[in-house]
């Protein structure tokens, strides 16, 4: 009882929670401050405000405030810190740069592989011919297997009877006769005079490809074929045993391999016909085995018949023949993550590995210095030729931010990934 006024005191009403209804739907309360901190009607805005910079300071100081909405909304709720851009170009480095490795490894090695097969004593297996037509029935049975069976890959669309043909055949009989010539020619020269020989190619298809109205003559690409012949012939001089019967070999698959990328200039890129290396391989591994199929019949087989020493155990064979089928894997990757210029340059530090390791390994190779200096000369005329194609043809697709991209169905990407087959086979 309140004794000045003779009536019941009365004490302030408790001020109740509000409901989470009433809050969701109030214009002026964040969903951020808790229900007990709501202020009251009479309170003054500006002392609000700084009571609630203060309780946010305070939790923060304490480390209790969680991650940041945004934060969280851009790593799917989880609150972990976002993968920052330089760790993803990083890691998408590191698996470009294995890429790279490994097809210079495997097709290094391929390399080696198959002269140690026609040339030792081990397995005494001295028919090329053979050689190259069981990998190419066995790319023709795996290709099959990954595009029709499994259904892996998908085969390029828009062949057909007229273009294989007129085309596929003609290009397939060059690619045949080029692993026929090209692996003879071990039989006769080392595998690092062979590789010297090999740097002769820009001067073929550029000589042939102006025979046919495909390349223009310049004062500039003369210039280029010049030293590049130079570098050659330095190269040969500096062979202290040289064979000229593997020179011709090798010079003839350096003619076919040459008529084979014009084949493919004038019958598929003119065509409009797009096919990745997968694709590729498809439709030409079955039209080359054919046409191996002939001189083996008619120049090795007698010979195996007639010997009795030769020895190529299966477990060796399938591995040669996988071996080669996983390069060809490997170039078909290198080229769907790499630019031309990366695939070429590429393929100039497999040149000098090969060459530089098949002294190491092989007993028939022995470098000189006039070797190792014309050869140089060789691949400085190959780089400004590369150097020189790539300026001159045309930009690759805006959109995918890459100056001359490598495309998989792209048929200049078969020009650059063909010639790492031919060293596979």
């Amino acid at each position: 009882m309140d004794a000045a006024v003779g009536r019941p005191r009365q004490w302030p009403a408790r001020r109740t929670p509000t409901s989470p209804s009433r809050i969701s739907s109030s214009p002026t309360l964040p969903p951020s401050i808790p229900n007990h901190e709501a202020p009251s009607a009479s309170a003054h805005p500006q002392r609000v405000h700084h009571r609630r910079q203060a309780r946010r300071g305070e939790a923060s100081s304490r480390g209790c405030r969680g991650p940041d909405p945004m934060e969280r909304s851009s790593n799917g709720g989880s609150g972990k810190p976002p993968v920052t851009e330089s760790k993803a170009a990083w890691r998408d480095g590191a698996v470009t740069y294995f890429h790279l490795l490994f097809y210079i490894a495997i097709s290094g090695g391929q390399i080696f592989f198959n002269k140690w097969v026609l040339s030792s004593k081990e397995i005494n297996f001295p028919y090329p011919v053979a050689l190259t037509l069981l990998h190419m029935v066995f790319s023709s049975v795996v290709c099959f297997a990954i595009t029709k069976v499994f259904k892996i890959i998908k085969i390029e669309e828009g062949m057909t009877t007229d273009i294989y043909i007129n085309s596929v055949i003609p290009i397939g009989a060059m690619f045949a006769m080029t692993l026929w010539l090209g692996n003879s020619a071990y039989l006769y020269i080392s595998v690092a005079f062979a590789q010297m020989l090999k740097a002769i190619m820009p001067v073929a298809v550029f000589l042939l490809g102006a025979a046919f109205g495909l390349e223009e003559m310049s004062y500039k690409m003369l210039a280029i074929m010049s030293v590049i012949s130079v570098g050659v012939i330095v190269a040969s001089v500096g062979e202290i045993t040289i064979s000229w019967i593997g020179v011709v070999y090798q010079m003839g698959g350096v003619v076919a391999e040459a008529l084979r990328l014009i084949f493919i200039e004038i019958f598929l890129k003119k065509k409009g016909v797009k096919l990745n290396l997968i694709s590729m391989m498809y439709y030409v591994s079955p039209c080359s085995a054919l046409c191996l199929f002939i001189p083996w019949l008619f120049l090795e087989k007698p010979k195996m018949d007639d010997s009795i020493s030769w020895n190529f155990p299966p477990f060796t064979l399938f591995l040669n023949c996988l071996c080669t089928f996983v390069l060809n894997m490997s170039v078909f990757l290198v080229i769907s993550r790499t630019s031309a210029l990366t695939a070429r340059v590429t393929g100039v530090v497999r040149d000098w590995s090969v060459v530089l390791l098949s002294a190491a390994i092989f007993a028939d190779t022995q470098l000189t210095f006039i070797n190792v200096v014309g050869y140089a000369i060789a691949i400085a005329g190959v780089v400004a030729y590369n150097n020189h194609k790539l300026k001159v043809q045309p930009q690759a697709n805006p959109q995918q931010g890459d100056e001359n991209k490598v495309s998989p169905g792209n048929p200049r990407d078969v020009e650059i990934s063909m010639n790492s087959t031919k060293e596979a086979s």
